[in-house]
């Protein structure tokens, strides 16, 4: 399996790993280990590439496989081998801008839990902008405008983020850990990763996030909709 250096450092650009397999159907490779994100809870995979031999090869898409995560490899190059060297370089701009979102929407889930206590019921992002559905049974543009004050109120008062791996007996310890409506934790995970605002929210997450929410910028909340009788968007961009 796949090493997921991500998981403990958001902020790591490049790495060192070894092939250790190849899936010639996908055009892509398994490594030993990464700081590729493969996408999941609503954040895009990361894009990058990889050199190998001394060759560039764009990683077009990294995806979760039975057997780690694969680096999907531009059609045009070639296939490299097992066990050849790889160094690993994650497209930066990309990946920032979906650790500032990513973080900003946990800002909105927590300030929309504690102030409401309303249910995450999904969500989406990309770099800059996403959107989060809540069990809202009313939402107005009054409250929007609140909603969009509180949130900032929090970004500006510069909370450290937090991520520990915890044991799955010890994580489900912690009142309310799942926010979203649906638990999407498998019963096989032996750990959970956690990520933390202090002071604001704390909630079991795969993703990556800036380690502080001062650097989001600010949140405009662009737009909202209802999508059902107590299920309500909230869209969001960044500056």
């Amino acid at each position: 399996m796949t090493h997921l250096l991500y998981q403990t450092d958001s902020y790591l650009k490049e790495f060192t790993a070894k092939i250790i397999c190849i899936d010639s159907d996908n055009h892509a490779i398994g490594l030993d280990q990464t700081a590729f994100y493969p996408g999941g809870g609503g954040q895009p995979c990361d894009f990058g590439k990889l050199i190998i031999n001394g060759l560039d090869y764009p990683v077009i898409k990294t995806k979760k496989g039975p057997e780690g995560v694969l680096h999907y490899l531009a059609p045009e190059s070639s296939l490299p081998a097992e066990g050849d060297l790889v160094k690993g370089i994650i497209d930066w701009d990309n990946r920032y801008k979906l650790m500032r979102t990513h973080t900003a929407m946990h800002i909105l889930c927590g300030v929309v839990f504690r102030d409401y206590g309303a249910q995450v019921t999904g969500g989406d992002m990309e770099p800059l902008k996403g959107r989060m559905d809540f069990e809202f049974e009313s939402l107005s543009k009054e409250l929007v405008a609140v909603i969009e004050k509180a949130v900032n109120v929090e970004v500006q008062a510069c909370h450290p983020t937090e991520i520990k791996i915890l044991p799955r007996e010890v994580a489900f310890q912690i009142p309310d850990l799942i926010r979203t409506k649906i638990n999407l934790l498998p019963p096989g995970i032996e750990e959970v990763r956690t990520m933390e605002i202090k002071g604001l929210d704390l909630q079991a997450d795969g993703g990556t996030h800036v380690s502080n929410t001062s650097e989001v910028g600010f949140i405009h909340v662009v737009d909202y909709k209802s999508k059902g009788k107590i299920n309500k968007r909230i869209y969001v961009e960044l500056d």
